[in-house]
C-alpha cells in the first residue's frame, strides 16, 4: 500500500556548538524539575493546561494511534471523590488502620526517605488533575474495537512530555499512581478499554514546599550511560 508522505519538516541548521549548548540548557531546565507534595490553590488558566496536552499529544506512538487520553480534573467535586478514593486504596497500601499493608516491607523502606502516606491533600488542593489514560483499543478514530500497539510505552513518553512541559511554563508536577486506579475510570466516566496509568496534579508549588534529600540524589552519566 502506496500512502501519501510529507517532507521531513526542516530542522534548525545549529553548529555543533550551539546543539551542545542547547542540549545543556535543557538540561539544565529539567533538572530543577522535583515532584511536588505541596500545593496552592492559585488558579493557573486551563489555556496552560492545553497547551501542554497538545504538546504530549505529539509523543511517538505505536503505528500512530496516540492511544492516550487525558481527563482533565478541575471541579472541586471531582476532586474530592478522586481524593477520597485514591487515600482509601493508600491506606490499604501502608497498612494504616491495623490492617496488614498491601506494599512489601522493602517497598516501604524505599519509600521512607521520601516520607510519603496515605495522606494525599494535593489532590483537592491544586487547581488541576489530569488523569492519564492508556488506550488498549480504539485505533486513531477511537472505535473501541481497532488494537492499540506499544501502549503502555507511548502513553510513557505522553505522559513525560507533559510533564516538561507544564515544567518549561513554570509549573509544579506530581505524579500519583494509587493502585488500584479503576475508581479514576468511573470518576472520569471513561470506558473499560482505557487503563488508567497516572495521575498528574498541577499547580503552584505552596511556600512551604520541600524536596527531600533523597531526590536530589542523581546517578551520574557514567551509571546511566554506555557507549558501544
Amino acid at each position: 500500500m502506496n500512502e501519501a508522505h510529507h517532507p521531513f519538516p526542516p530542522l534548525p541548521d545549529y553548529s555543533d556548538e550551539e546543539r551542545v549548548a542547547r542540549a545543556k540548557a535543557a538540561y539544565e531546565r529539567l533538572k530543577s524539575r522535583h515532584s511536588c507534595r505541596s500545593f496552592t490553590d492559585t488558579p493557573v488558566p486551563r489555556a496552560v493546561i492545553e497547551q501542554a496536552i497538545l504538546a504530549a499529544g505529539t509523543a511517538p506512538n505505536g503505528a500512530n494511534h496516540q492511544p492516550w487520553h487525558f481527563a482533565v480534573v478541575g471541579s472541586a467535586e471531582k476532586k474530592r471523590a478522586i481524593r477520597e478514593a485514591a487515600e482509601a486504596e493508600e491506606r490499604r497500601f501502608y497498612g494504616e488502620g491495623g490492617d496488614k499493608p498491601k506494599a512489601s516491607g522493602d517497598w516501604l523502606d524505599a519509600l521512607a526517605p521520601i516520607g510519603t502516606d496515605a495522606q494525599k491533600p494535593f489532590l483537592e488542593t491544586a487547581p488541576w488533575l489530569i488523569v492519564c489514560f492508556a488506550q488498549r483499543k480504539g485505533g486513531i478514530d477511537e472505535d473501541g474495537t481497532t488494537q492499540n500497539y506499544y501502549v503502555n510505552e507511548s502513553v510513557g513518553i505522553a505522559c513525560g512530555m507533559l510533564i516538561s512541559t507544564l515544567h518549561e511554563a513554570g509549573l509544579a508536577t506530581l505524579t500519583h499512581t494509587p493502585s488500584p486506579m479503576g475508581f479514576l475510570r468511573e470518576i472520569c466516566g471513561r470506558p473499560e478499554w482505557e487503563k488508567p496509568l497516572m495521575i498528574v496534579v498541577a499547580g503552584h508549588a505552596a511556600g512551604d514546599a520541600t524536596v527531600p534529600d533523597h531526590a536530589v540524589r542523581k546517578k551520574p552519566l557514567s551509571r546511566i550511560a554506555s557507549w558501544l
